[in-house]
């Protein structure tokens, strides 16, 4: 066994593909009408799926919220592009969870919002 696969489900999956092609996941382009879509990440798939997909084979599917348990981290290749990154995912729309920080740690760290409330760091 491996895992080889992480989904969210978006409640706008137009919105979460440009989010997430923002922070440079490499989600083909398609219709967003599909209701999956998977990014290869190396060996790793990212997966988006809209509320109407997951409802097709769950029965009882209820809506999930915003999930603060699991982040989601994105490398950035130098300090100035975690701020940059930062910048062009607030000037796009969406929401600062932290604005860049030097972390105690060591690395340069920001955290954003994707649509639904799921938090992705951007670090380096």
């Amino acid at each position: 066994m491996k895992l080889n696969a992480v989904g969210i489900v978006a409640s706008d999956v137009e919105a979460s593909l440009a989010f997430y092609r923002l922070v440079g996941v490499p989600f083909p382009e398609g219709s967003p009408d599909e209701g999956h879509h998977e990014a290869d990440l190396g060996g790793f798939r990212l997966m988006i799926d809209s509320e109407a997909v997951m409802a097709s084979f769950m029965p009882g599917f209820d809506t999930p919220k915003g999930n603060d348990r699991i982040t989601l981290a994105i490398e950035c290749d130098s300090r100035i592009e975690v701020d940059a990154a930062h910048e062009a995912v607030v000037a796009a729309g969406f929401r600062s969870v932290k604005a860049p920080f030097d972390a105690p740690w060591g690395q340069r760290y920001a955290t954003v919002a994707d649509p639904d409330g799921n938090p992705v760091d951007l670090y380096a």
